[in-house]
C-alpha cells in the first residue's frame, strides 16, 4: 500500500491533470476524487483522456477526503479555506488555489475580496530554502500559474542584485485552460480562435504574489488570452541595478534543478515544448536599444503552473524524490 491521496475539485482542468499524474505515480494511491456538479459521474465521462481509470467522482466534503494521507485541493479561489478547516490537523494538504498564498491580508482583500484565511508554506521548490520548508510542511500553498512563470524568470536576478526591483514589466500570454472550465462567452472557440486579447490589465490577482515571491517592489503586468488550450509565455523586462549577465545568473541559480532549463544561446522558449511536462524553459538577453534585461519564460500552466507543481510539492512533503511521477520532457508535435 502506497501513500493514499485524494483530489477535491477533480472535474476541473487542473483536477483532471492531477488525476492523470497521480494515476501513473509509483508511490501515490488515488483513493478519492470529488466534484460539485459532476458528483456521481464516472471520471471518463468528465475527462475522456482518463478512459481506463476506474473512478467515480463523489461529492466534495471533508468526510470523503479525511481517510487520505494527503489531499490536493483544486478548487476555485476562495473555496479551499472552508474545506481545509474541516480536515484533520495532521492531514497533509496541497492547495492549488490562492487562499493561502499571500502574507498580506489587505492585499488579499484588495485582489480577491473577503477575509484572508492565513498563509501556508509557499509551494515553489526552486526558490532558495523553499524546498526544505516544503519538505517539513503539512500545509502548502501551490504557486499560481502566472506567478510560477514570472518568478522563475525574475527571482534569481533580483536576489543577485542584478535586476532593479522597482521597475519590472511583464507581458504574458496564457491558454484558455487558465481561466477554468466554467462556460464563458469570451472563452468559446469562435471567440478565441484567431484572436489575442488582453484582460485584467493593471489589476491581475497574481501581481501581489509575484512581488512577494520575487522581491519586486513595482511590477506591471499585462496578461493576454491566447488561442491555445494550455501554456504560458511570459516576457519579463527589468532595468539593471549593476553590471552582469542575466543569462549566467539564471544558469547558476538553476544548475541543480531538474525542471528549470536555461536554453542554449539563440534558442528561445515556446509553449509547445513544455506541453505535458513539469518543466520551465528560460532564455535571457539584453535589449540593444533600451539596455533593459529581457527574460522569456515558458511552461505548461496545467503542469509546472498547477498540477505538476502540486505533485512536486507532494513528493517533497512525503519524503519522495521530487521528480517522481513527473516528466521533464514535453509532448510534441
Amino acid at each position: 500500500m502506497g501513500i493514499r491521496v485524494a483530489v477535491a475539485g477533480a472535474s476541473g482542468y487542473a483536477g483532471g491533470e492531477l488525476l492523470r499524474l497521480l494515476a501513473g505515480h509509483p508511490e501515490f494511491d488515488l483513493v478519492a476524487a470529488t466534484a460539485h456538479s459532476q458528483a456521481g459521474a464516472h471520471v471518463s465521462a468528465v475527462h475522456p483522456q482518463l478512459t481506463g481509470l476506474d473512478l467515480t467522482l463523489s461529492a466534495t466534503d471533508a468526510t470523503g477526503l479525511a481517510d487520505a494521507d494527503l489531499v490536493f485541493l483544486a478548487l476555485p479561489h476562495g473555496q479551499s479555506a472552508a474545506l481545509a478547516a474541516q480536515l484533520p490537523a495532521g492531514l497533509k494538504i496541497v492547495d492549488l488555489g490562492a487562499d493561502f498564498r499571500l502574507e498580506d491580508a489587505e492585499l488579499w482583500r484588495r485582489y480577491y475580496g473577503g477575509e484572508h484565511a492565513g498563509t501556508w508554506t509557499y509551494g515553489l521548490p526552486e526558490l532558495p530554502g523553499q524546498r526544505e520548508l516544503i519538505a517539513t510542511a503539512d500545509r502548502v500553498a501551490n504557486t499560481g500559474c502566472y506567478a510560477a512563470t514570472v518568478t522563475l524568470a525574475l527571482a534569481p536576478l533580483i536576489a543577485a542584485g542584478l535586476a532593479d526591483p522597482s521597475d519590472v514589466v511583464v507581458v504574458a500570454s496564457s491558454g484558455t485552460s487558465g481561466a477554468g472550465r466554467n462556460a464563458k462567452v469570451n472563452l468559446l472557440g469562435s471567440e478565441v480562435m484567431g484572436d489575442l486579447s488582453p484582460y485584467k490589465v493593471g489589476a491581475h490577482q497574481h501581481v501581489p504574489e509575484m512581488k512577494q515571491a520575487t522581491g519586486a517592489t513595482s511590477l506591471s503586468m499585462t496578461p493576454v488570452l491566447a488561442p491555445m488550450p494550455r501554456g504560458i509565455l511570459a516576457t519579463v523586462t527589468a532595468c539593471f541595478a549593476r553590471n552582469g549577465d542575466p543569462r549566467q545568473v539564471l544558469s547558476d541559480a538553476y544548475a541543480n534543478d531538474a525542471f528549470v532549463h536555461v536554453l542554449p544561446e539563440g534558442q528561445w522558449p515556446h509553449t509547445a515544448a513544455t506541453l505535458g511536462s513539469n518543466s520551465c524553459h528560460l532564455q535571457a538577453t539584453v535589449d540593444v536599444d533600451s539596455g533593459r534585461m529581457i527574460v522569456v519564460s515558458a511552461l505548461d500552466n496545467l503542469g509546472k503552473g498547477a498540477a505538476g507543481q502540486a505533485v512536486q510539492c507532494a513528493n517533497l512533503m512525503s519524503g519522495l524524490p521530487e521528480t517522481m511521477g513527473l516528466s521533464v520532457f514535453g509532448v510534441a508535435p
